[in-house]
């Protein structure tokens, strides 16, 4: 009884280790591979985004390149936000933060995803965007990265929920497992 459990103990350690790496998450930003902002939604209602741009210290002091951002939820609602830039205005300076407001439509829930897209001889590194929404808690994407140009760059979390295994369910289907090995004589 002693060695089934010892055994059931190490399979244990070593599922719950194997899932800890198997749910990890996308901690970098990523160029968007089918990303698309035509579609806008009519005849909905608007509500209105604040969000900050941080411009990271080892960017350049300023920047001539145009910026854009795009952001949305899990079902499909999306904001987009072109030209942000504004060098009268010295907006994305080294070691800067610029607050926005953009009334979008539709309301998104939960905003799962941003893209930046820059484009313009310069360069440009952002170190963060912190979204505030109606219907959502506040959310901060760490970039801390040079943005490519002519490319969406950014994070979608919206699927890595549904992607990857559950623990708490493997973890219970092993228990079942475990369960029936123990009561079998023929285990040991």
């Amino acid at each position: 009884m002693v060695r089934k459990f010892y055994f059931l103990l190490q399979l244990t350690f070593f599922l719950c280790l194997s899932e800890a790496k198997s749910s990890s998450i996308q901690t970098q930003p990523q160029a968007a591979e089918s990303f698309n902002i035509s579609y806008i939604q009519k005849n909905v209602q608007s509500c209105s985004y604040n969000f900050v741009i941080t411009t990271s210290c080892s960017s350049a002091k300023y920047t001539r390149d145009e910026i854009s951002i795009a952001f949305g939820d899990a079902y499909g609602n999306q904001i987009y936000a072109a030209r942000l830039d504004d060098p009268a205005t010295k907006t994305f300076e080294s070691c800067s933060s610029d607050s926005f407001q953009v009334n979008g439509v539709p309301c998104a829930y939960q905003i799962c995803y941003v893209y930046l897209y820059r484009t313009g001889p310069d360069g440009w590194k952002p170190e963060s965007v912190k979204i505030y929404g109606y219907n959502s808690k506040a959310v901060t994407f760490y970039y801390n990265t040079f943005i490519p140009s002519d490319t969406w760059f950014g994070f979608n979390y919206c699927s890595s929920s549904s992607s990857h295994p559950q623990p708490l369910t493997l973890l219970s289907l092993f228990v079942i497992i475990a369960i029936s090995f123990l009561f079998s004589d023929d285990f040991y």
